[in-house]
Order: C-alpha cells, then structure tokens, then sequence
C-alpha cells in the first residue's frame, strides 16, 4: 500500500495548498470589504457632520459647531469624531494626525495607519467648508480590532473547513486508491512473484478497465508463453537425455566389440584346457575314479573363469538405471583394469593401479564411472607403444573449485598416465568435442571422451588433461568426494 499512500499525500498536500490560497484569498478580500465598509461609513459620517457644523458655524457659532461633534462623539461607542485644524500646531487638541495631506477641492480622504497602537487605525477626514472657505476638518478614527478579531474568527473557520475537507478527501481517495491501485498492484506483485518462483499455473483476473487491467492481461500472455516454452524446454530436455543415454549406450557397446577380440584371447587358454580334458576322457586316457574327478574339477575352474569374464564384460555392456552411491574408487580401477588386462596383454601393455590410499571414496553411479575409466584407459592402451606401462593412480587432494567462490574443498583425483607420443597441441582445445578423434579411420567414433567428460560433469566434476609431445599424456578425472558420516 506504499503507493497508495504516496498517491493520497500527494492528493491530499495538492489539497491543502489549494484551500490555503482559497482561504487566504477569501480573508485578504473580507479584510478589504471591512475596510471599504469603514470608509464608507465614515464617509457617510462625516459629510452629514461637516454640512451639520457649517451650518452651525453660520447661525450659532464656534461653540455651537463643537457642540455638535461632542455631541456625535459621545453616540458613537467605535468611532471616535474630532474637530482638527490644518493651522493647529502639531501635538494641539486640534491638530491632525501628523501624516494628513492637506485635503484637496473639498474632497474626502481616507487613510488607514497600522502603526498606530495594537491593531492600526482607520482615519477619514471629512472638510468642512463654509461660504466656499475651508475651516477645518471633521477627523472620524476607529481602531481595526475589529477587524483582525473578525479575521482570526474567519482563519480559525477556514483551517477547520479545509482540515474536515482534507480528511474527507483524504479518506476518499485512500479508499478509491486502495481499491483501484492498491489492491491491483498487490494481486500483480503476487502474480509476479508466483512466476519467479516458477508456478505458471495461476492467472489474475482484474475487472477493472484501465492500464492495470492491460498490464495483468499482457502478465497472463506472458505466463502463458513462459508455460509453454517450459513445456517445450522440458521435451526438449527429455529428447536431449535420452539422446544421451543413446550416446553413452553406443559407445559403451562400441568399447565392448573392442574389448571382444581381448575377450576372445583370454578365453582361448581355457577353453584348450577344457577340449584337453574332454578328449582325454574321451580317449579312456583318465579311467581310475580319482582321475576322472580330478579332470572334472580341472573342467569346472575353467568354466567358471570363462564364465566370470564373460559376466564381467556382460555388466559393462548392460544398460543401467542411474543411481548414485558411496562407491570406494580405488577397487572400481581395479575391476576396470582388470576387465581391459586381457586387451593390454594383447598389444603388450602393462597396466598398473598405483598403491596409494586403501580406499577412496565418492557419491557416484559406479557403472557411469567405470565407463570413464575404461575409455581413459582403453585410449592410453591403444596411444601406448609395445613393451610400456599404463600406470592408473587414485587419490584425494584438497583445492579450489573449478568454478565458485574460491574455498577450499577436499576432492577425488584418478590420473591415468600412458607413454604415447602425445598430444597436438592444437587437438587439446577440441579433445572433448564430440566426433573429434586423433585415431586412424576405423578405430575410434569420436564419442569416449566427449560422452566421458558429460558423465563427469553431471557428477559435478570435470576432466583435466596434460600433453608433451614424445613423453605420453595425463588424464585427470577430478570428482567430489563422499561426505564420511560421523
């Protein structure tokens, strides 16, 4: 209602400076009709006194004349009559006031003096002129108490009207602002913060037809825009996902079939085994009991290490549901080095998981995770001439934050170091764009690191890497570690 109330003391000083010059217009014009009135009066006055002392002066005399005056003076109670001589020397019983100029033709002459004791005097000289001789002046006074007393009466009646006219005005428009503005701007600054705190379902409705109204109609056609760019956005968001999941999926079943022909080699040896021991009992080789049970243990540890790798690489292929858990990252290496052995062996690699710390721990899907890892590793295999190491390290360091407010935090760190022969330095900037590969035609989608490095940052980390040419390259996979439970 802040508005309101800046509306209505706006109105209401508009008002009160409005009734102000009413009401000092209306007393400066009282003031000047009383003091017409006076003159008027006094005028009246003193031509029936000036014509009754000429005559008087004529048939009876000086003293007859001054009679008169006494006589006049004594009836009226506010004005006071004097008989005055312009050859009076100033201060005399009959001199007149000492700033009368001197009457001209006859004439009568009015004068207001404010000087004069507390509230001013009005004076009005009336010549007296006998036989076309002018012998002196009748002086009507009378004090302007009158008038000020009538005046404060008529401010004191002014302020009140004014003060009843503005607290009327006042009440009126803090009701019509409540209702026309108040009320409106409240149902917009709800509306308003409804949408900015995403709640889209809710419209205004305002009946009123003025610029308000227009502003909650053009509020509604935007909430309905932002409804359905948020329906939009939402599609587009489930589209993007599920692509994604397609991508990962994809380049997951891609690492299989280069995991196959590792795969293929390491089930070789056991199943020679097998087929051996088969034929054997076969050819009647084994016939003593103890043999033929020693034979068919030797059968099933070897079914059962095929089976193991096969289940192994069965997980890895298998598309998961995303579920994030307290998984201990030093064992997750492990089984990811120890599912692409088989492929290193082939191409004469040696991969090794540093003896750092015993556990490592951090909230993550750990399918996600080891799909990074195998990429990182599978990539540091095929970059990694014959007769080298792959060496893969997990770890916690404390640092600041890639992005944020520059605090410390304790973070997960896997480094997987090869010894290719680099990187270009002008492939870096674009290693993680997705169908961006350094590989020979054939051997690689362009995908692994661009799907490995979205998988890390919807776990809140991000993958660094470092490259000199003829000394291999470092992929650092950095993800925030599991808050350990007192």
């Amino acid at each position: 209602m802040r508005l309101v109330r800046k509306l209505t003391l706006a109105l209401l000083a508009g008002f009160a400076v409005l009734f102000a010059i009413q009401a000092w217009l209306s007393i400066h014009e009282f003031a000047g009709e009383y003091e017409a009135d006076i003159s008027r009066d006094h005028r009246v006055m003193g031509r029936a006194l000036a014509a009754a002392v000429a005559s008087s002066l004529r048939d009876h005399g000086p003293e007859a004349a001054v009679a008169i005056i006494a006589e006049a003076n004594e009836r009226e109670a506010q004005t006071k009559i004097r008989w005055v001589r312009l050859s009076a020397a100033p201060g005399s019983a009959n001199a007149p006031a000492e700033f009368l100029s001197p009457a001209k033709g006859g004439q009568d002459l009015s004068i207001l003096d404010r000087s004069r004791g507390s509230y001013g005097v009005a004076y009005t000289y009336t010549p007296v002129v006998v036989d076309g001789v002018r012998i002196g002046e009748v002086e009507l006074s009378q004090s302007l108490e009158g008038e000020h007393r009538f005046v404060r009466l008529q401010f004191l009646h002014e302020a009140l009207v004014t003060v009843a006219l503005i607290v009327v005005c006042g009440g009126v428009s803090w009701l019509l602002g409540v209702r026309f503005v108040g009320q409106p701007v409240r149902q917009l600054s709800e509306q308003a913060r409804r949408i900015g705190a995403g709640d889209l379902s809710s419209r205004i409705n305002l009946r009123q037809h003025d610029e308000l109204s227009l502003l909650a109609e053009e509020m509604n056609a935007m909430t309905d825009k932002l409804a359905e760019a948020r329906e939009h956005l939402n599609s587009e968001i489930v589209a993007r996902i599920a692509a994604i999941e397609q991508l990962r999926h994809a380049d997951r079943l891609s690492t299989v079939g280069r995991l196959a022909s590792g795969i293929a080699h390491e089930l070789g040896t056991p199943l020679n085994v097998i087929s051996g021991h088969a034929a054997m009992i076969a050819s009647g080789e084994v016939s003593l009991e103890s043999e033929i049970r020693e034979t068919a243990c030797v059968i099933q540890e070897q079914t059962s290490r095929m089976a193991a790798i096969l289940r192994q690489l069965l997980d890895f292929a298998r598309r998961r549901s995303t579920t994030r858990s307290t998984t201990d990252l030093v064992n997750l290496a492990r089984r990811t080095v120890a599912l692409l052995e088989p492929l290193a062996a082939k191409r004469g690699v040696t991969l090794d998981v540093g003896d750092g710390e015993a556990a490592v721990r951090s909230k993550v899907d750990s399918g996600q995770i080891e799909q990074v890892l195998t990429n990182l590793v599978m990539n540091a295999i095929q970059a990694s001439p014959p007769r080298t190491k792959v060496e893969v390290s997990v770890m916690t360091r404390r640092l600041a934050p890639r992005e944020g407010d520059g605090s410390e935090r304790r973070c997960v760190c896997v480094e997987v170091r090869d010894c290719g022969e680099g990187i270009p330095e002008d492939a870096l900037a674009r290693i993680f764009d997705p169908f961006f590969t350094t590989k020979p035609v054939g051997e690689g989608t362009g995908l692994g690191l661009s799907v490995a490095y979205g998988i890390v940052a919807d776990h809140g980390g991000w993958i660094d890497v470092s490259s000199e040419a003829g000394h291999g390259s470092v992929f650092t996979v950095w993800l925030p570690e599991a808050e350990v439970s007192a």
